[in-house]
């Protein structure tokens, strides 16, 4: 699988696509001024404790106050209040944890009460961004991520990705890991760390360290609400967590973000460091990579699957609701059960990789098409998790009940990506909303590919606006009206009606009667 990274920069936010194959398989946008990503450290103030919710509400600077669970506190929360206050009063002249005594777990049945009080300092990561009217969700239980490794402050145990499956590989990790790590550091080994040598995990180790130093620093003149650890910006967090042999391409617009992204590749992968590209076309950047046009099909309402199936995606205050619908698949030739196997196998698919485009979370009700057999049913749910390995969110699918619904939880830490898909209708001066026009040529080609090919009709006659007719029939040889008749061997008649809107198109067959699909 081919991977690339289109990034596109402004003065306001940063709009990265991930492409796998030339399919959009992940969008994000970041703001340039957003200060509570995934992975930042504060030190924050308790403003509050919620005994029925067995949680505090905590000052990290955001105009809504974060919320912190007792089960996020961690196990070793005791021994994170003693270091920061350690460093806070200048009792500790080393940021690392070789001298220090750490102190036992708490209870994981215990009260918020017992493990915090009200304007007490504390330092939290954020787990979640805020979304919605909601502020950031944290965490106590600090981690630093890197390359190949994340390092657990106040721990010794060593953990293996469980995606490493050699017993090999994990053994010898496991103790080329224990070897070098800092005491009282525990570290969990990431799947990116397999097949490493010995001075690429000692180098990731020592970044980690460099990190934990700087949060080090800027805790002992820290007042809070203060960050005192970023997390890099996305497009690097992307490449740190996705980079691979398959990975081809980082092409950016900015010349500071590029400079930004080279520097990260040479630190991290010095033989990738040339995949790093700066656009200087004169066509926007999402316009020259075709990314425009795949957001405007791949996040409206209505997603059509390649099978001529499609998607109905509805979201709601407490779930998100997909529609499997087989559209002009109903059609074919085969038995129901088996049609609805295949538009259900293509569907799970583009669900999958929905999920992951839109960063849904939370509950995910399907509706597949009803299936008869046991047999299809497995078999649906077997490629519906087979699809969403490659899914980095945390996430649990139930096999398919008896009325033809699956039931998937999704883990959400950022607010979900929505796009809206409708643009101005020239032809009504934007008191109405259509389709997005540059997506018409394409389904224009799909509909007459159906026609011709599964109905099977002679010719087509189609009915459009005269400003699409005239585009349509531009040019003697390169038209493509010309193209379509050279493609499909018949004849297709462009006919304009001055009375129809700017998009509205109509077919007809060679008796002169209007067809539709």
């Amino acid at each position: 699988m081919v991977k690339e990274l289109i990034v596109d920069a402004s003065t306001t936010e940063v709009n990265i696509a991930l492409l796998e194959d030339k399919q959009l398989a992940e969008l994000h946008r970041e703001r340039k001024d957003n200060q509570f990503a995934v992975g930042d450290i504060y030190l924050g103030r308790v403003k509050k404790l919620i005994p029925s919710l067995n949680a505090a509400f905590v000052d990290v600077g955001h105009e809504r106050d974060a919320f912190l669970h007792y089960l996020d506190l961690g196990p070793q929360v005791k021994s994170l209040h003693k270091y920061t206050k350690y460093v806070l009063g200048e009792k500790s002249d080393n940021a690392f944890l070789d001298n220090f005594q750490l102190d036992t777990d708490i209870d994981k049945g215990g009260k918020i009460s017992q493990a915090l009080t009200v304007n007490q300092w504390v330092l939290v990561q954020v787990a979640k961004e805020p979304i919605s009217t909601k502020g950031p969700r944290i965490s106590s239980d600090l981690s630093i991520a890197g390359r190949d490794l994340v390092l657990i402050p106040f721990s010794d145990q060593v953990s293996i990705s469980q995606k490493i499956k050699s017993s090999e590989e994990r053994t010898r990790l496991k103790r080329l890991v224990q070897s070098i790590k800092p005491k009282n550091f525990g570290v969990i080994v990431r799947t990116a760390a397999e097949g490493k040598q010995v001075a690429e995990i000692e180098k990731d180790i020592i970044d980690l360290r460099e990190k934990w130093s700087t949060l080090y620093t800027n805790l002992k003149t820290a007042k809070p609400p203060e960050r005192v650890l970023g997390e890099m910006n996305r497009t690097t967090t992307i490449l740190r967590d996705l980079l691979s042999e398959d990975f081809q391409g980082v092409t950016v617009n900015d010349a500071t973000v590029y400079e930004e992204i080279k520097k990260y590749l040479k630190a991290i992968a010095p033989e990738k460091e040339g995949i790093a590209k700066l656009h200087k076309g004169k066509l926007p950047i999402f316009e020259q990579y075709g990314v425009d046009k795949l957001i405007k099909s791949l996040f409206g309402k209505t997603v059509t699957v390649p099978n001529g199936s499609y998607l109905v995606i509805e979201h709601t205050e407490a779930l998100h609701v997909i529609d499997v619908n087989s559209g002009v698949r109903s059609k074919s030739g085969d038995n129901q059960e088996a049609n609805a196997l295949a538009v259900n196998l293509d569907a799970a698919k583009e669900i999958a990789r929905q999920l992951r485009l839109r960063d849904m979370g939370g509950i995910i009700v399907v509706d597949f098409i009803d299936m008869h057999s046991p047999l299809n049913r497995k078999a649906l749910y077997i490629k519906l998790k087979e699809e969403m390995k490659r899914d980095r969110a945390q996430h649990t699918i139930l096999p398919p009940s008896k009325f033809g619904l699956v039931q998937i939880t999704r883990e959400r830490v950022r607010p979900e990506m929505n796009i809206t898909t409708a643009e101005k209708c020239p032809s009504c001066e934007g008191t109405g909303e259509v389709k997005a026009s540059i997506l018409l040529i394409d389904e224009l080609e799909n509909t007459i590919r159906y026609f011709l090919k599964e109905q099977n009709e002679p010719s087509l006659t189609l009915h459009v606006h005269p400003y699409l007719e005239a585009y349509l029939t531009k040019g003697l040889v390169s038209s493509i009206q010309n193209k379509w008749w050279l493609k499909y061997k018949k004849r297709i008649k462009i006919k304009s009606v001055s009375s129809y809107h700017f998009l509205e198109h109509r077919f007809f067959n060679s008796s002169d009667e209007e067809i539709k699909i």
